[in-house]
């Protein structure tokens, strides 16, 4: 074993986090090492109330998915900046080949509030037509991962 490694959270560890934190509070399930979690994210106290699916796999990365509202009615049919895929809407939030998210980091403390800042942006660039969350989109590196 190497000094300084993390060891990479359980399926169960990240469900029992999701659970027991109010930020991410909602609903789940965990079979065989697959967690499939609902919770509402709202980015700020005027936002409107979106409906999050976080999709886990253990030894994988998570798949963040917003399933209400429809955000390509909200975008007016404009395609949407900084999504690993345009339907149903997988929001890009790390890049996965340079290890941005890692196994051990937990997913209440990172992917929750990193979707709740997508949303920040979302309904930024819904007003002003330009993504202002930074990052890079996929697509804008020939070698980026859509995982």
């Amino acid at each position: 074993m190497l000094i300084g490694r993390r060891k990479p959270l359980t399926a169960a560890q990240q469900f029992i986090n999701l659970r027991s934190n109010p930020v991410s509070q909602g609903t789940g399930r965990l079979r065989g090492g697959v967690i499939t979690w609902r919770y509402s994210a709202s980015p700020s106290p005027l936002s409107r109330a979106y409906g999050i699916r976080i999709d886990f796999k253990q030894g994988g990365v998570p798949r963040i998915f917003v399933e209400a509202p429809d955000l390509h009615v909200l975008a007016g049919e404009r395609r949407i900046p900084h999504l690993y895929q345009q339907t149903p809407p997988r929001l890009c939030l790390y890049l996965p080949r340079i290890f941005e998210w890692q196994s051990w980091m937990r997913l209440d403390l990172t992917i929750v509030p990193w979707t709740a800042l997508w949303l920040f942006y979302f309904e930024e660039w819904l007003v002003s037509d330009d993504w202002k969350g930074g990052g890079m989109h996929p697509g804008d590196n020939d070698n980026e991962e859509a995982v």
